[in-house]
């Protein structure tokens, strides 16, 4: 499914879900919990749809990262190929990459296969082969990146509209209890109570969906940084030692 379609229609989904779940707090009792986040406004539903947006792009990183984890312990699998390497068991090294199915593994095979293409073509040169290997980690992380970088923008993104749209409610809540002071006689009492609370519910939700986007974005990032050191160390060894080694 194409991005732009998958923001769609998760825009759309989470906003009906927000706007029923709203549209039902108002039916609740008066001395509920959910009553009170009621008279946050109708700014609530659209902050409810930002934060249902953050958890669900949550889901789908940490499924994403899973799956770019592969099968099996990365540091155990690092050392199974510098072993092979070191061997010379370079069909052993491929099939351990098809058989770990992570981005570390689909940038090893492809390292791999650029040395396999050299002996093929008998190149002896170690600045050419270690130049095109380092070319082939290259292309191929260029290929994963996306994938582990995919909806970071739109978390972090979610995270400050989050905040602005709960500064827009609590801008308007104060309006009306503002408006509520500025009656002719007694202050409406009534109108005061409602504009603190929408201003209060509407701070209170929109630094809760930034908190959660600018913590969630940053544990991410902090995985594919630690995706991408993991790459980078094991190409360098193993680019240095295939770069030695004899071709077939």
């Amino acid at each position: 499914m194409k991005q732009g379609l998958f923001t769609a229609i998760l825009i759309a989904i989470t906003y009906a879900v927000s706007l029923s779940f709203y549209v039902w707090m108002g039916t609740t009792s008066p001395d509920s919990m959910f009553h009170a986040v009621y008279k946050g406004g109708p700014v609530v539903s659209v902050l409810m749809a930002l934060i249902l947006m953050v958890i669900a792009y949550i889901v789908e990183r940490i499924i994403a990262l899973n799956k770019a984890s592969g099968k099996g312990n990365i540091a155990e699998f690092v050392k199974s190929l510098k072993s092979d390497v070191d061997a010379g068991e370079i069909e052993s090294a491929i099939a351990k990459c098809d058989d770990h199915q992570s981005s570390l593994a689909a940038v090893m095979r492809a390292v791999f296969e650029r040395y396999k293409m050299l002996s093929i073509h008998h190149v002896t040169d170690r600045e050419k082969k270690i130049s095109e290997m380092e070319k082939a980690v290259e292309e191929a992380t260029i290929m994963e990146m996306p994938l582990l970088e995919k909806n970071l923008v739109a978390i972090s993104t979610i995270a400050s509209i989050s905040t602005m749209v709960g500064l827009l409610g609590t801008t308007m809540g104060m309006i009306r209890a503002f408006t509520a002071m500025a009656t002719s006689g007694a202050p409406d009492a009534v109108q005061l109570s409602l504009g603190i609370s929408e201003a209060l519910f509407n701070t209170a939700l929109g630094i809760f969906g930034g908190i959660i986007g600018i913590v969630t974005y940053n544990i991410f990032t902090h995985k594919v940084d630690a995706f991408t050191y993991v790459i980078d160390e094991a190409a360098f060894y193993i680019i240095q030692t295939l770069g030695s080694a004899k071709s077939e």
